[in-house]
């Protein structure tokens, strides 16, 4: 059975840093995409970053120049590192892995940003 497990999350102050990381245990087989989203209370699910195929990766408008997604294939973990931190940064992080049949979810990491 695969599972997606998120951490990493917390409380920072705005400007502070973060790194999330998302361990997927069992093999997926055929990925195509992975991500990273997040919602705040009231909010709708977003993209944040994505990693597609060949390794580009996208970023939302809002993070761009902040986070930044990797992967390590050989961990089968995916990481989001997220600098200069901002209020609107709070949100449950969720990872999403793709493959040809599926996608995967985790439970998602708490991260709030405030002083």
């Amino acid at each position: 059975q695969v599972r997606l497990v998120e951490s990493g999350g917390g409380l920072v102050q705005p400007g502070g840093s973060l790194r999330l990381s998302c361990v997927a245990s069992g093999s997926i087989v055929g990925v195509t995409t992975r991500g990273w989203y997040r919602q705040a209370p009231g909010k709708e699910r977003e993209l944040v970053a994505t990693i597609i195929s060949g390794g580009s990766t996208n970023y939302a408008d809002s993070v761009k120049g902040r986070f930044t997604m990797s992967r390590d294939n050989a961990k089968n973990t995916v990481y989001l590192q997220m600098n200069s931190l901002k209020p609107e940064d709070t949100a449950i992080y969720y990872c999403n892995i793709q493959n040809t049949y599926r996608s995967y979810w985790g439970q998602g990491t708490q991260v709030t940003v405030s002083s």
